[in-house]
């Protein structure tokens, strides 16, 4: 059997943003800027990222604002660029985009045979979407010629991610919610 390189992918979800502080869904709209504690959260995770990596590095960023200012806090701790990957991007949920959370109402279970991930809330992107969304940037990362690769992507993407990456379909993602500046670190393994 051949050897195995193992790779590191570290998650990190964005800091805090101002439409986190607001409440409101943020899903693929691009300006909401983080605060002053997501800045401190990205410097954390800046830091923690800095005592785990150990050779060779890349960070890659979802394009929208929260995610890349906390990107380029990680990579200027690190010392190297950030590449930008629209494939990591929060779920589109459409026309719900903006919406504070309290004032979104319950909608009865589909009637329709779908599952709930199956749903494209708002007209956006269903779960199932995210998961099939997911496959390019996974495969990438198992390819990439660094040793650890760091995502820096949003809570809901990084939920799917780790469903895939263990096997899990769309429709069995577990929940744990990652806090704003939070690293989820994993294996990666390829012949």
């Amino acid at each position: 059997m051949p050897p195995f390189h193992v790779r590191h992918l570290h998650l990190v979800r964005h800091g805090q943003s101002t439409w986190n502080v607001e409440g409101r869904l943020q899903g693929q709209t691009a300006h909401p800027e983080l605060t002053d504690l997501g800045r401190a959260q990205a410097q954390s995770a800046a830091d923690l990222l800095a005592e785990r990596v150990t050779g060779t590095v890349a960070v890659v960023s979802s394009d929208l604002v929260r995610a890349r200012q906390t990107a380029d806090v990680i990579a200027r701790t690190l010392g190297v660029r950030v590449v930008d990957d629209p494939d990591l991007r929060e779920q589109s949920v459409g026309d719900l985009e903006g919406l504070l959370t309290s004032a979104l109402e319950a909608t009865p279970d589909t009637d329709d045979g779908r599952h709930v991930s199956e749903v494209k809330w708002g007209g956006g992107e269903s779960l199932e979407d995210v998961h099939r969304r997911l496959a390019a940037p996974i495969a990438r990362a198992l390819t990439a010629s660094h040793d650890h690769v760091v995502w820096v992507t949003h809570g809901i993407t990084a939920c799917v991610a780790l469903a895939r990456l263990a096997g899990r379909s769309h429709r069995d993602v577990e929940w744990d919610p990652i806090v704003n500046g939070a690293v989820v670190s994993t294996s990666l393994s390829r012949p």
